[in-house]
């Protein structure tokens, strides 16, 4: 004579059951929303983005009229062009790299501090006055 005993699985899932109310379904959140397609001009404006963060040390360190400027300026082009988390991210990270960069080799103001500053000047209207040509704004 065979007597079929319940394994110890369903042991425990009848004594688990009666113990513990059935779990809910996690609530899951929704996706964020997904990143739209670099803009074509991305390039230019992460260069632009590392020049301001330049020019903010540069000419803070020189302690030029204009050093309050630059800050201000990288601000408004976040508020501009920041429209998702991630390329506020990228923005800052090419503003954070050209500042960086600058206040890792000059402690004070040299004479080549100031003609970097100048060329960082004259690439930036360069390429401020082509994105505004070429893509409005």
């Amino acid at each position: 004579m065979l007597v079929a005993l319940p394994g110890p699985g369903l042991a425990q899932q009848s004594r688990g059951s009666a113990a513990r109310p059935a779990a809910k379904p996690a609530e899951k959140e929704p996706p964020p929303p997904a990143e739209p397609p670099p803009a074509p001009y991305d390039r230019d404006l992460m260069r632009l983005s590392e020049i301001i963060g330049s020019l903010a040390f540069l000419r803070e360190l020189c302690a030029t009229p204009d050093a309050a400027e630059w800050p201000a300026r990288m601000k408004a082009l976040m508020e501009a062009e920041g429209v998702t988390p991630n390329r506020r991210d990228r923005l800052a990270g090419a503003y954070n790299r050209g500042y960086r960069g600058y206040s890792l080799t000059y402690r004070v103001c040299t004479p080549a501090a100031t003609e970097a500053a100048s060329r960082f000047v004259t690439e930036g209207e360069r390429l401020s006055h082509a994105l505004a040509s070429r893509f409005g704004g």
